[in-house]
């Protein structure tokens, strides 16, 4: 991975002004300053860009500083010219003749990247949360793009990949198989990735969101380094740009923090037709990651994800699962301990009635809602938006837990009703402990999405209509409540 001569003046002259040896990749070259950092791209023309001229890489430069300052302020500076002043000495943005270009940034101390806090098992419900909204807040900064042929545009990946699978000596035979796999379900998806294109979900996007590519900047997590030299990756689906980073946390965190990621962007941005994609999606990012593996030499980490290429493409069918209860009974906490073993990767989707509550009234999870959100009208929506959602997750083929006090018989009534009607298998939940207990749950949350209090436990105590025909499953204890919950699910479920 050395620089080409031709930049190695430059090279030197960043090393002494830096004080250190580059960090490189086969087509950059990063010098760690004290509290700066350069970035220059190398004088290379591999199959996928072309940074071989000056030209290029002034455009390159300025290319990438466009996409990724809006997202990080402050954290990419500018871009300034090498030059060679007349005493023939080298300076930074100086008179001169223009030697080569380099993006300017502030250094971001090593351990505040998201790859290298997952590797320290630093990745908090709280930081993945926060990674959610980041990424659901800069996706929804992106202009649609209405001019793509979605099918074909996703053709044209799988066969890149196909390409570079073979050239980095993957084996022929599960190559074959995953290419007819999946271009078989990309046709098969025709219709919905056509209606994604329509309803401004393809947009230019990241195309490179791996952990790896966020990091912690004025104490949030931000991405960076989005991809600038090929607009056929970059302008995508934004669930085909989120599915690397949930390909990337299932893999180096577990998909418990994949799902939780996972669940967030999708309260945060109700877009409920992403998760039928994602076996596509996850399918494609884990081939990228297995023929980049196999040509770094890691060859047991290639044949790793090229089996989970393989394994997206044929997830379990999916059902509907439904919690409910009186506030603080558990289900929340019964839900998120559940979903990431539930069915496609990387596990169910929960819909949570007061997250979709807070979404349809502009404000975060975390917000309070004043009395008015809780009105009859308001109430009637949460419940529309709950069962359209269901539907339309579940119809895409990715199993659902509903959390939902449920405490309207016609909702229970309908939600079963929408999942028979798909031909899905549904199971309800009655969730139930003393209200003791609850009380005392409920006396102790704090940042959490629900905003019931006391008052309005002890009102809805007071009109309990019991479980109905639903299972009445013992809440007090978690572990042994998810035993019975587990133990109500369709054979071959949970992963």
């Amino acid at each position: 991975m050395s620089l080409p001569e031709s930049q190695a003046e430059v090279a030197a002259f960043l090393s002494r002004l830096t004080g250190a040896a580059p960090v490189e990749t086969h087509i950059s070259a990063v010098f760690l300053g004290g509290d700066v950092a350069y970035k220059l791209k190398k004088a290379v023309h591999p199959s996928f860009l072309d940074f071989s001229t000056l030209a290029a890489r002034e455009h390159f430069c300025r290319r990438e500083f466009a996409l990724n300052a809006p997202a990080a302020p402050g954290l990419y500076r500018d871009v300034v010219a090498i030059v060679r002043r007349p005493d023939g000495g080298l300076a930074l943005d100086a008179p001169g003749e223009v030697l080569d270009w380099v993006v300017r940034m502030a250094r971001v101390p090593g351990e505040d990247f998201l790859d290298r806090i997952a590797a320290r098992g630093g990745l908090t419900p709280a930081l993945l949360d926060a990674v959610a909204d980041a990424i659901a807040g800069y996706h929804a900064a992106l202009p649609p793009r209405r001019d793509l042929d979605h099918a074909a545009a996703l053709g044209a990946i799988v066969a890149g990949n196909i390409v570079a699978a073979r050239d980095a000596a993957l084996p022929e035979g599960p190559i074959a198989r995953w290419d007819q796999a999946i271009r078989a379900l990309i046709g098969a998806r025709a219709p919905r990735l056509a209606a994604r294109v329509a309803a401004g979900f393809v947009r230019r996007a990241h195309g490179d969101l791996h952990l790896g590519n966020l990091c912690l900047w004025q104490g949030r997590p931000v991405p960076f380094d989005a991809l600038e030299f090929d607009e056929s990756l970059a302008v995508i689906d934004l669930g085909y740009d989120l599915a690397f980073l949930l390909m990337d946390l299932e893999h180096s965190a577990g998909r418990a923090a994949a799902n939780r990621v996972l669940n967030r962007y999708l309260a945060r941005t109700g877009d409920w037709d992403l998760p039928g994609l994602l076996p596509i999606f996850l399918s494609l990012r884990a081939m990228v990651r297995a023929h980049i593996q196999a040509v770094r030499g890691m060859g047991a980490d290639a044949v790793s994800y090229l089996a989970a290429a393989a394994a997206y493409l044929a997830p379990p069918p999916p059902f509907v699962l439904a919690l409910g209860g009186l506030p603080g009974v558990g289900k929340s906490t019964l839900a998120r301990a559940l979903a990431p073993g539930l069915g496609a990767a990387p596990g169910a989707v929960i819909l949570r009635s007061d997250e979709i509550r807070k979404r349809q009234h502009g404000a975060a999870p975390e917000q309070r809602l004043p009395e008015p959100a809780y009105g009859a009208a308001a109430n009637q929506a949460v419940a529309d938006e709950l069962l359209d959602a269901a539907g339309r997750v579940a119809g895409g083929g990715h199993s659902v837990v509903a959390d939902a006090t449920f405490l309207d018989p016609a909702l229970r009534a309908a939600l079963a009703g929408r999942a028979v009607s798909l031909g899905l298998p549904f199971a309800g939940a009655w969730l139930a402990a003393p209200l003791a207990v609850l009380e005392a749950r409920i006396a102790g949350r704090a940042g959490d999405a629900s905003d019931a209090d006391l008052a309005v436990l002890r009102r809805a105590a007071a009109t309990d209509p019991g479980p109905g025909t639903w299972r009445v499953v013992a809440a007090e204890q978690a572990e042994s409540a998810i035993a019975v919950l587990r133990a109500m699910l369709p054979v071959g479920a949970g992963t």
